[in-house]
């Protein structure tokens, strides 16, 4: 005898209307697996009118998501509405207390009420599963909760935003503007038409690197302040004089244990052509482990778009078919642990820094003489004169410094008139 699951996909953006059309095309193979018959039998959106790639129900449509739970027996929910708040919260947590399981990527909802969303499954004996929420197709939540179960985790880095990577890899390839290919990425629906602000400020990689760290290092999700930065600020100009030191601008997220405490960043980096990370790709995302004793793990795939989000979310689907209920972080939440953060200041780097200035004598001698004085020495100096405008570029890799150091020595120039705009600071990975 068969057995039917009912389920219901609440929200139909491009990850949505494109997961709904999954669910039904692929049934037979679904059972073929499990062993178990899907079928869908409520679906949600703000407009049922509104221009979709593939074909709603209209006989199992709901305004108000919330209206499902009153009439119609579910097993599984899908929420793909995306907020952290308000509506995706609620569907959610009513979801769990009415122990039905529930598969979602959003990884803002889970990087800010993922602790509170876990102890309610645990607590109804249900599902929440999250793998879509971090690196798109790349099964690396799994990876980390059953495959490197046994292993002591001390890093977890890489590139979280396959927007952020084709933009960057384009400005690259095409030698073009950061505003030219934004909209590029637009248009190809690898960047929200309406604001991309998430993607291209640090946002959407930091909410996945707090869901990593809770499940690396068996912690609650962090609250901490922690520095993030995104690329609207990276020019052309950086990447060609990247190009030139042989280096390339790559986004990365970065989440580790340093003595013992926890040290979560997103910033833009400078990394060799030659390593790994500088030959990741257009929207491809790559997440790095290192942990004993595996050593280095390394899982890479696309991490933008409907197809791989959807891949991980079937993915979810068929552990749940299979009978898998499993504490969603890993180990029961009484177990995770508040963790102590990382001194910023206290993080090392060596800088890239450029500045546009005045071509006139002594500008260089002021900047050298400032940056001596908060003992950043200088590594290598590349000074190109803008003669038929009375400007010049000057670019300064630097030794080792404190994150302390650098921001005290930068908030000086600003006050400087010959120091035509605020200079560009970008990290070397090392």
């Amino acid at each position: 005898m068969k057995i039917n699951i009912n389920i219901a996909v609440v929200g139909l953006g491009q990850v949505g209307i494109y997961l709904l059309n999954e669910l039904n095309t692929k049934r037979k193979e679904i059972e073929l697996k499990t062993g178990k018959k899907i079928n869908v039998v409520a679906v949600s959106a703000r407009d049922i009118k509104k221009k979709r790639q593939f074909k709603v129900n209209k006989n199992i449509f709901f305004k108000n998501p919330l209206d499902i739970f009153k009439s119609k027996k579910v097993d599984i929910l899908f929420e793909a509405i995306g907020t952290s708040d308000g509506i995706s919260k609620k569907v959610v947590e009513t979801a769990l207390k009415n122990k039905i399981h529930v598969i979602t990527p959003n990884k803002a909802l889970i990087s800010k009420h993922g602790d509170y969303l876990a102890k309610l499954a645990e607590d109804n004996n249900v599902n929440l599963e999250f793998e879509a929420s971090v690196a798109g197709g790349i099964p690396i939540l799994r990876s980390i909760k059953e495959g490197l179960a046994t292993n002591k985790i001390s890093k977890v880095y890489g590139i979280l935003n396959g927007t952020s990577n084709y933009i960057l890899s384009e400005m690259e390839n095409l030698n073009d503007n950061f505003s030219n290919i934004l909209k590029k990425a637009q248009k190809l629906g690898y960047a929200e038409p309406g604001n991309p602000k998430l993607d291209l400020n640090g946002s959407d990689a930091f909410a996945k690197v707090r869901i990593l760290s809770a499940l690396a290092f068996n912690t609650k999700i962090s609250k901490h302040k922690c520095l993030m930065q995104g690329i609207e600020k990276i020019e052309l100009k950086d990447i060609e004089i990247a190009n030139q030191l042989n280096l390339r601008i790559k986004l990365l997220g970065i989440s580790e244990l340093k003595n013992n405490e926890l040290f979560e960043t997103v910033h833009p980096c400078m990394v060799s052509k030659k390593s790994y990370i500088g030959n990741v790709h257009g929207v491809m995302n790559a997440v790095i482990i290192e942990g004993k004793p595996v050593g280095e793990s390394i899982l890479q795939g696309e991490g933008a778009g409907p197809g791989p989000t959807s891949s991980s979310l079937l993915s979810d689907l068929l552990s749940i078919l299979r009978g898998n209920i499993k504490k969603p972080f890993g180990i029961p939440g009484s177990k995770r642990k508040s963790i102590k953060c990382y001194n910023v200041n206290n993080y090392v780097n060596s800088l890239y820094l450029r500045f546009e200035v005045k071509d006139k004598p002594g500008v260089l001698s002021t900047i050298t003489n400032r940056l001596a004085k908060y003992k950043i020495s200088i590594k290598r100096l590349i000074q190109t004169p803008n003669k038929k405008n009375n400007k010049a570029t000057i670019v300064i890799i630097t030794h080792k410094t404190t994150e302390l150091n650098s921001k005290n020595c930068l908030s000086i120039f600003k006050k400087d008139k010959d120091i035509l705009k605020f200079p560009i600071l970008i990290r070397l990975y090392n």
